[in-house]
């Protein structure tokens, strides 16, 4: 599948946006944030491969188990497999670094799968990382379509059970939190939902091994 990047794009701004908004309140949400190329790329991968999706998890490694009470998406992981895919991560891989920049964090990889929400699906309200027990960082959420209704991303405040942004899916929107601060859910698909769901990490592991992902 050949891709082509619109002349006019420049994702360095995407960036500047991303870095900006987290250094001011933690999170981002750039619309527009990746060329629509790219996106149409990604989005028809997903959709032809419909059937190696599965139901996601909950847990972490050999704790992991379906929980459709608490999510009903179906996920497959990314892995650089095709042009699309190497595509959306390099750019994850320049806005890692430029993170690490910015804020000293050491993040040392990135990873991701696609989720697909069917009509009605859902994921209730959860947190990506708990503090000083995980070594994911920073959470993506990368939108490669439009429904209608129903799908919206929502943030909560760290400290309240408040909801302080209500994100519906569009197409190229991509948002990024701090993993251990942000209590967030999917709201109920009306229609089918396509993302990319990601994760900065950094390595917590001791003797120069590698911490594996969740």
């Amino acid at each position: 599948m050949a891709i082509m990047n619109s002349i006019d794009f420049d994702f360095s701004l995407s960036i500047e946006q991303i870095l900006d908004q987290i250094a001011e309140r933690g999170y981002a949400i750039v619309e527009n944030a990746i060329d629509k190329e790219c996106i149409d790329a990604l989005l028809a991968q997903a959709q032809s491969e419909h059937s190696e999706f599965v139901t996601a998890k909950i847990g972490r490694q050999s704790q992991l188990t379906e929980a459709t009470s608490i999510r009903s998406d179906k996920t497959k992981w990314l892995n650089g497999s095709s042009l699309a895919e190497q595509t959306y991560l390099d750019k994850m891989e320049q806005l890692r670094c430029l993170i690490n920049r910015h804020f000293y964090l050491g993040l040392f990889d990135y990873e991701c799968h696609f989720a697909r929400y069917n009509k009605g699906d859902f994921y209730k309200k959860h947190l990506d990382a708990f503090k000083g027990r995980s070594n994911r960082v920073f959470t993506t959420v990368l939108y490669l379509n439009t429904p209608e209704t129903g799908g919206e991303l929502g943030i909560y405040c760290d400290d309240k059970d408040e909801l302080i942004e209500k994100i519906p899916p569009r197409a190229g929107t991509l948002v990024c939190f701090e993993s251990e601060r942000f209590p967030h859910q999917v709201f109920t698909a009306s229609d089918v939902r396509y993302s990319i769901a990601g994760w900065f990490r950094k390595n917590n592991s001791i003797s120069g091994m590698v911490d594996p992902s969740s």
